[in-house]
C-alpha cells in the first residue's frame, strides 16, 4: 500500500528504529499498519487515527515462540508482555489437533496459536488405551504411568503412526516427540516417526532421550539419536531446549550437531536462558533412584502447588503417586556460577540457535480465577521463563554476549519462522517487518528491555516492552495489557 491510500491506515508508528531481520533494514523509519498487515515503511508518512511517536524505541517483528505449553489467556498475556506474538505448542504437541484448534478459537487468544501432533499422546492411546481430547493435561495426568512407556508392539506402532498421520493431514504444524519421557521406547520407533515426518514435509520437535554420559546403559545417546534420524530419513529434526537436556555436556552436544549440520543434515536447536527446568513431577527421569544421573537430589526440586522444596525421597515418591502431573522446578545449572552461565550463553549463541521459552501453564494455589482477570491474581505460580525468556535473552545476548541487536532479534523471530515456513507458508508473512507482512509488531526500549520474573515472583512481567500488535491490533499499549484484546489467529499447516 502506498501513500495514496494513507487514509486507510489504522496505525502509524512514527520515528522508531526499525529493524527487519531478513532484509537487514536498521534505520529510523515510520511504519504504517492497515487491515492487519504492514502497509508501508518509510519517512514522513501521513497520520493515522492511532499515530504514535516511538522515537528512541526499536520497532521489529513480533517474536515467535516455538515451544510454549501455555494455553491460558493470563499466561499468554505474560508472553505478550515479553514480545511474543505467536505461541506454538510443538514439543509436547496435542492430539487430536482439531480439538485443540476448536477450543482455542472458541475461547479467543491474545496471540497467534498453533499445535504439533503429539507422539506421546498418540503412544498413550495406542499402547495404553488413553482417551485423547486435544489437551496437554491428558499427557500430564498420565505422565508417570508405566503402561504407555513400555516397548511397543508392531501393531501399536502402526496405530500411533496412523494417529500422527491423521493430525498431519488435519493441519498439525509438525510432530512433537517427548522421547525423554518414555526411555523404553525403541530407537527404531523413533526412526519410523522421523520417516513419517520426512514424507509429510513436517519438522519434528524432540525432547531428547538421556545422554550417554547420564545413562551409560541407555538404548542410544539422545543427541546421537536426533542427528542419526536427520541423516537417515532426511527429516528436519528440531532439538528442543538443548540447554536443559544437555546440562554440562552442552559443548559435546553442540559439537555433534554442528558436524551433522556441516554434513547437510537438517538439525536446528533452541534454548532458553535459565538454569532450571520445569515439568511434571511424575516424569521418568525424576524418579528418586534416577536423580543422581543428573547430579540432583530431592532438594533440587521445588513443587509448584505448595512452593516446597522436596524434603527427601519418601516425599518425592508421595508427590509422584498423588499428583504426577504437578509441576516442579528442577535446578540443573547454577545461573550465578560463571562456568554454568557460560554454558547457557553458548547454547544461545550457537550458530543458528533459536530462543524458545518452554513456557509453562500457571499453577494456582487456590481455585483458578476468571481467565480474563488482569493483572494475574495472587496465587499463580509458574517458571519465570513464561514471563521473561525473550527479554532476558536479548539482555544476555546483547549486553553480556557478543551479538548485535539485529542478530539477537533474528533468533526470536525470523529464525523460528523459517523452521516452519516450508510446511506453513503463512509464516513467510511473520518473523519479518516488511510491507505486505502480517502486522505482528513489537516496540521496546533497548536500554531497559529486561526480564523481571524470578523464581520467587514468577508472574512479574518484563520491563521495556512498550507496544505489541498482533494482526494489527494492540495487545499491549503503553506497557499495559489492552483489556479484551484477543486478536490471535490460528497458525495451521498446508498438508502435502
Amino acid at each position: 500500500m502506498n501513500d495514496q491510500n494513507a487514509s486507510d491506515w489504522d496505525v502509524v508508528l512514527r520515528g522508531g528504529r526499525v529493524i527487519d531481520p531478513e532484509s537487514g533494514l536498521d534505520a529510523v523509519r515510520d511504519v504504517a499498519v492497515a487491515g492487519g498487515q504492514v502497509a508501508a515503511i518509510g519517512t514522513g508518512l501521513r497520520p493515522a487515527p492511532a499515530d504514535l511517536d516511538v522515537a528512541g524505541l526499536v520497532v521489529t517483528a513480533g517474536f515467535i515462540d516455538l515451544h510454549s505449553h501455555v494455553n491460558q489467556i493470563p499466561g499468554l498475556r505474560l508472553q505478550a508482555l515479553d514480545g511474543v506474538t505467536t505461541a506454538l505448542e510443538l514439543e509436547a504437541g496435542v492430539a487430536p489437533v482439531a480439538a485443540a484448534y476448536r477450543r482455542a478459537a472458541a475461547e479467543g487468544r491474545p496471540v497467534n496459536y498453533g499445535f504439533a501432533t503429539s507422539w506421546a499422546l498418540a503412544r498413550m492411546a495406542a499402547v495404553a488405551g488413553v482417551a485423547l481430547d486435544g489437551r496437554l493435561d491428558t499427557f500430564l495426568a498420565n505422565i508417570a504411568s508405566p503402561a504407555w512407556q513400555r516397548p511397543a508392539a508392531p501393531a501399536e506402532v502402526t496405530a500411533l503412526l496412523a494417529r500422527l498421520s491423521a493430525d498431519l493431514a488435519d493441519g498439525a504444524l509438525g510432530i512433537g516427540v517427548l522421547v525423554g519421557y518414555a526411555p523404553q521406547a525403541g530407537p527404531q520407533e523413533y526412526l519410523q516417526v522421523a520417516a513419517l515426518a520426512a514424507e509429510a514435509g513436517a519438522p519434528t520437535f524432540t525432547h531428547a532421550r538421556d545422554l550417554i554420559e547420564m545413562v551409560p546403559g541407555g538404548l542410544i545417546d539422545g543427541a546421537e539419536e536426533i542427528v542419526r534420524a536427520a541423516g537417515e530419513t532426511g527429516a528436519h529434526m528440531h532439538y528442543c531446549h538443548v540447554n536443559s537436556t544437555s546440562q554440562r555436556h552442552i559443548d559435546r552436544v553442540l559439537g555433534l550437531v554442528g558436524r551433522a549440520q556441516d554434513a547437510g543434515a537438517r538439525v536446528t536447536t533452541e534454548a532458553y536462558p535459565y538454569g532450571s527446568g520445569m515439568t511434571g513431577i511424575g516424569a521418568a527421569f525424576l524418579a528418586p533412584e534416577r536423580l543422581g544421573e543428573r547430579g540432583l537430589t530431592p532438594a533440587s526440586l521445588t513443587y509448584a502447588p505448595t512452593g516446597e522444596r522436596v524434603a527427601d525421597a519418601e516425599r518425592l515418591r508421595e508427590l509422584r503417586a498423588t499428583d504426577p502431573g504437578g509441576l516442579v522446578i528442577i535446578e540443573l545449572l547454577d545461573e550465578d556460577d560463571p562456568a554454568d552461565r557460560g554454558l547457557l550463553l553458548r547454547s544461545l549463541t550457537f550458530p543458528g540457535a533459536l530462543v524458545a521459552s518452554d513456557a509453562m501453564p500457571l499453577t494456582w494455589a487456590g481455585p483458578a480465577p476468571d481467565p480474563l482477570a488482569w493483572p494475574v491474581p495472587e496465587g499463580a505460580i509458574t517458571h519465570p521463563r513464561t514471563a521473561g525468556t525473550f527479554s532476558r535473552a536479548l539482555r544476555l545476548l546483547t549486553r553480556e554476549g557478543s551479538l548485535g541487536l539485529a542478530e539477537a532479534l533474528s533468533k526470536c523471530s525470523l529464525g523460528p519462522a523459517r523452521v516452519l515456513e516450508e510446511r506453513v507458508p503463512g509464516l513467510r508473512r511473520k518473523g519479518r517487518l516488511q510491507p505486505g507482512g502480517d502486522a505482528d509488531i513489537v516496540v521496546f526500549d533497548p536500554a531497559t528491555i529486561s526480564d523481571r520474573a524470578s523464581y520467587a515472583d514468577s508472574t512479574r512481567p518484563s520491563a521495556g516492552m512498550r507496544h505489541v500488535l498482533v494482526n494489527g491490533t494492540f495487545v499491549v499499549r503503553d506497557g499495559e495489557i489492552v483489556a479484551g484484546a484477543l486478536p490471535g489467529r490460528p497458525v495451521r499447516a498446508d498438508p502435502r
